[in-house]
């Protein structure tokens, strides 16, 4: 028979706060907690109930389980991609994004929409699960006017909104971690189990990382949160059409194939195709000169 580690409980509590959702965790905490670091027949008696549970985990993942990952999700991005140190520009950012936010299909989630200013040149904005919006100096200076600027963030509030980001963990390796989590499995765990385990976890905020950053989302998904941000526009007061003039200025500077948007998204010209008919009956929104002076003042110098 395999050593219990004692470091068993704590691997199996991170993971059942994604898995289990906050009520859940409190219970297996205190389950956990039991038997100095031993594995008792109640403990894997819940174990085995999220493993039973694993198909309906990944059918309806909880508003809770989102926000855990988002946030795991936007730690891994911020370690190649800094926050920037320009509270002005954030507070704009968040003015400016709640706003659009709340005019979204999805007012709320359950840590509520976060938006930050990232210490980049390159063009890139990536939407985390849960509403942690995260959007490059470069692609700020790309966008030139408010309206264009709320195009972007009502872009990717569109990704949050139809919960794009969860369909990477959906097909990732946490299936195999909560897979070990049967009542066999935890009670012979040793070593090498938990390193495996570590592993499937780490792996599976990976997947979505690495959808955000490096491979972007499939042509039909970028499509739905374009449409997004073109009624969330309207419904805000601002230019739908600042979406267009947005990827414009981006086909003019952008690379396709480069760093950035120009990696991840299909390309301006394609996008703006696809979107010309949800335009085509929306009347045109003056750009008032107070909110090009607010825009300026705000992140003119970022």
């Amino acid at each position: 028979m395999k050593p219990r580690n004692p470091s068993l409980p704590a691997v199996l509590l991170l993971l059942a706060v994604l898995i289990a959702g906050c009520a859940s965790v409190t219970k297996l905490g205190t389950q956990l907690g039991q038997g100095a670091g031993a594995i008792s027949e109640e403990q894997a008696t819940s174990i085995n109930r999220s493993a039973e549970a694993l198909e309906k985990t990944f059918a309806d993942i909880t508003l809770e389980q989102e926000y855990y990952i988002g946030r795991a999700v936007a730690a891994t991005i911020l370690q190649t991609y800094p926050a920037a140190d320009e509270p002005a520009a954030n507070a704009y950012l968040n003015e400016l994004g709640q706003a659009l936010a709340m005019a979204s299909d999805r007012p709320q989630t359950f840590g509520g929409y976060h938006f930050l200013l990232l210490d980049s040149e390159e063009v890139n904005a990536f939407a985390a699960p849960g509403g942690l919006v995260l959007v490059t100096r470069g692609l700020v200076r790309c966008c030139g006017s408010e309206d264009a600027l709320a195009a972007v963030l009502a872009h990717e509030i569109g990704h949050v909104q139809a919960k794009h980001g969860l369909r990477a963990i959906k097909k990732s390796r946490l299936t195999s971690a909560l897979a070990i989590l049967s009542v066999e499995a935890a009670r012979n765990l040793g070593d090498e189990d938990l390193k495996q385990l570590t592993a499937d976890f780490e792996g599976s905020i990976m997947d979505v990382t690495q959808t955000l950053v490096n491979n972007g989302y499939a042509r039909g998904l970028e499509k739905e949160a374009d449409e997004a941000a073109v009624a969330i526009l309207g419904r805000v007061g601002y230019d739908p059409r600042a979406l267009v003039m947005m990827l414009v200025r981006m086909g003019e500077s952008v690379k396709p194939g480069g760093p950035g948007f120009g990696r991840t998204h299909p390309t301006p010209q394609d996008r703006i195709g696809a979107l010309d008919p949800s335009l085509a009956n929306k009347p045109v929104v003056a750009d008032p000169a107070a909110r090009r002076a607010r825009f300026t003042r705000a992140v003119g110098d970022v």
